[in-house]
């Protein structure tokens, strides 16, 4: 569903992304690890066609990115750290509004329905996003997702702010999601979130991914054991 051929990215002298290759199958939560600059971000927004590789390609769902970004993007769905909806309207008129740019106009009781689906309960979806904790807010954007049936979802820290219960819910949510045959690609810090809801996890330094491993294979421990070690390697 995803894919990265040699994917590459300069900013002048800099490499931010060295021949990336990576596949993300359709139903698996694929986890980029890594420290700031490591590239994990980078690799998102190339899938996203925020920036333009300078070598290799992003495919999605078989799509080249560079060449079709709008056939690519009908296929994924993108949650940032910080979701960006529109704080004066209600959950329920953000999801409608949204659902409406992608051509989409579905009735009131389907609407709801997706809020059923990620755990954002009608009364609080009438509510102005202004008064939403971040936890809410995704939930909002992941009923985005689930409505417009993307068959990717591209995830940047989103356990970033989130208490314990949140970021469980939310671990929840996606492995819900993977279940119902969703391919996510996720860059986060959270070694133990990442250990609990991926099926691989990849660890990026300094552009280049050093490590695949398959989350079912390793312990918490054994995990943060490869990364520092993969972190402490010149």
């Amino acid at each position: 569903m995803l894919q990265a051929i040699g994917l590459t990215k300069d900013y002048g002298d800099l490499r931010a992304l060295d021949t990336l290759d990576l596949t993300v199958e359709a139903g698996e939560i694929f986890c980029l690890l890594g420290a700031n600059g490591a590239g994990k971000t980078t690799t998102l927004n190339l899938f996203l066609n925020f920036i333009q590789p300078c070598a290799g390609e992003a495919r999605v769902d078989g799509i080249e990115v560079a060449k079709q970004p709008t056939d690519a993007k009908k296929a994924l769905a993108y949650l940032p750290e910080q979701v960006m909806l529109y704080p004066k309207l209600t959950g329920f008129e953000n999801l409608t509004y949204f659902l409406e740019l992608s051509g989409l106009r579905l009735p009131e009781s389907e609407r709801n329905a997706l809020f059923d689906q990620v755990g954002l309960d009608q009364a609080a979806s009438r509510r102005r996003l202004e008064t939403y904790s971040k936890g809410m807010r995704q939930k909002v954007a992941l009923a985005i997702a689930l409505g417009k049936k993307a068959k990717a979802l591209l995830l940047d820290e989103p356990t970033s702010g989130l208490d314990p219960r949140a970021s469980k819910t939310f671990s929840d949510l996606m492995t819900n999601l993977r279940d119902q045959g969703m391919a996510l690609l996720m860059a986060t810090h959270d070694l133990f979130r990442a250990r609990e809801m991926s099926d691989r996890i990849g660890v990026m330094r300094s552009g280049k991914l050093v490590g695949c491993y398959q989350t079912a294979d390793l312990t918490t421990a054994e995990l943060e054991s490869l990364y520092l070690q993969h972190m402490s390697e010149a």
